[in-house]
């Protein structure tokens, strides 16, 4: 089928499209949130149904009793074609501070060409991408299709090993497409090939039983927070590298990222230098990263004259694709215990951890994906791009069928906002992400099983 077709096909079903995911961002799907749960199993149903009208063979799936629901929709292909599992998750973030968002977060709105509200792209419009190719294709859908829509990407995926094992039979296939991910930027499009592992611990410094005078002790008692600074600071040298001996680290793709764009994406202020070393994109996608996320201390309004006890900080480090959180989680207490000052006691306990991702994108599954991404895209090829953040259920897929070819693709760009206020879909890339995908389907066609 030619692409002039499908772009028809694609700009034909885009308003129904948009109509229902305007639906989905609507349900207050937030999975982390106790006094929402009915709102995620009303997501589910709400998917479900979406491709229960397509003519799949829909179902809601769980764990166990209590877990999170997803949905499993299947429509086979033809005696010897492949099958290809199409994975995105209805769960969304908090909304957090509504007055921090310029529009309601659960009323989609548009807006200079984008699409605001919580979840519009993470991830219901990756949802929506997987069924507009659907609906582009039609009766030419000349492959096997089983949808695997997760509702608890955003609150650590707990269940999913469970749920992956429970179904395998069900969500055996050969090729899998992951809309979770990102663009490169605007009209560039990319496959992500690298995401970086996370290990997050809690540690805790008491230096006292009790808080004690400042004025009487001072001098001779360290207190618990200049101890915990102290500890902080030795995580990095002068540059702002991690000194945690034993972690990986690894080159990355000769990726440009412009110094007017890296400041503005990342909000730096005017002032700020930045820390590490090597290429930027290496320090952003394969070297280990180490950042506090979190501090236990008292309140500067109404601080009294006290030598504080105990204090505690959350350190979040991610790792670089080659390592392991068994082995980087061993190399973090190791140098904690080694630079604890003045004989403080040292609690560390390990909050939760997602494996590094490295995929070898070599293979006619991806060979089709790039065609296709570079047919959508007027001729721009896809970057291979890696992530610093982490997606650690990738790792969990690549366990499950490592046989199949893996493709992380998103409908992402780098003013996209995902799980802050004003998220917001970029409307002329979505309809991209439609066509490239529905290129990817009709194309997969020709693989063998």
């Amino acid at each position: 089928m030619e692409t002039a077709e499908l772009r028809d096909r694609v700009a034909g079903v885009l308003p129904g499209v948009r109509r229902d995911l305007e639906d989905l961002v609507r349900i207050q799907s937030v999975s982390a949130d106790p006094e929402r749960l009915d709102e995620v199993e009303r997501s589910a149903e709400a998917v479900r149904e979406l491709f229960a009208a397509e003519g799949f063979e829909s179902r809601i799936a769980r764990a166990e009793e209590g877990s999170a629901p997803a949905v499993i929709a299947h429509k086979p292909g033809p005696a010897g074609a492949p099958t290809i599992l199409l994975y995105a998750h209805h769960d969304v973030q908090p909304e957090n501070d509504h007055a921090e968002w310029d529009s309601p977060p659960w009323e989609p709105t548009e807006r200079d060409g984008r699409l605001y509200g919580r979840g519009a792209a993470d991830d219901k419009a990756g949802i929506m991408a997987h069924l507009a190719a659907i609906r582009a294709l039609g009766e030419d859908l000349a492959i096997g299709v089983t949808m695997f829509i997760e509702g608890e990407e955003e609150v650590g995926s707990d269940s999913l090993p469970a749920l992956l094992a429970q179904e395998k039979e069900a969500l055996a296939s050969d090729v899998i497409v992951i809309a979770d991910s990102g663009n490169w930027d605007i009209g560039v499009p990319a496959l992500t090939t690298s995401l970086r592992g996370l290990v997050r611990m809690d540690v805790e410094v008491r230096t006292l039983t009790h808080a004690v005078h400042s004025g009487m002790w001072g001098g001779l008692v360290p207190d618990s927070l200049m101890t915990l600074a102290r500890l902080i600071a030795s995580l990095h040298d002068d540059e702002g590298n991690v000194v945690i001996e034993g972690l990986h680290a690894g080159p990355a793709d000769d990726v440009e990222y412009p110094e007017e764009r890296l400041r503005a994406e990342s909000g730096a202020v005017p002032g700020i230098r930045w820390i590490g070393s090597g290429p930027i994109v290496e320090r952003l996608w394969t070297k280990p990263a180490l950042s506090i996320t979190g501090l236990d201390a008292p309140k500067v309004f109404g601080a009294s004259n006290t030598l504080v006890p105990a204090a505690s900080a959350r350190i979040s480090l991610r790792i670089a694709p080659g390592d392991t959180t068994t082995n980087a989680a061993a190399c973090l207490r190791a140098h904690l215990e080694k630079h604890i000052a003045w004989g403080a006691e040292l609690t560390m306990t390990v909050v939760d951890t997602g494996e590094a991702t490295a995929i070898d994108a070599d293979g006619p599954a991806y060979d089709i994906a790039r065609d296709a991404f570079t047919e959508a895209w007027d001729g721009v090829s896809p970057v291979d791009m890696g992530v610093g953040g982490s997606i650690p259920f990738i790792a969990e897929f690549l366990e499950a069928f490592p046989a199949a070819s893996v493709l992380v693709t998103g409908v992402e760009d780098p003013d996209t906002r995902a799980h802050g206020a004003n998220e917001g879909l970029h409307l002329a890339e979505f309809e991209k992400v439609c066509l490239a995908e529905t290129l990817l389907l009709a194309n997969l066609a020709s693989l063998t099983r």
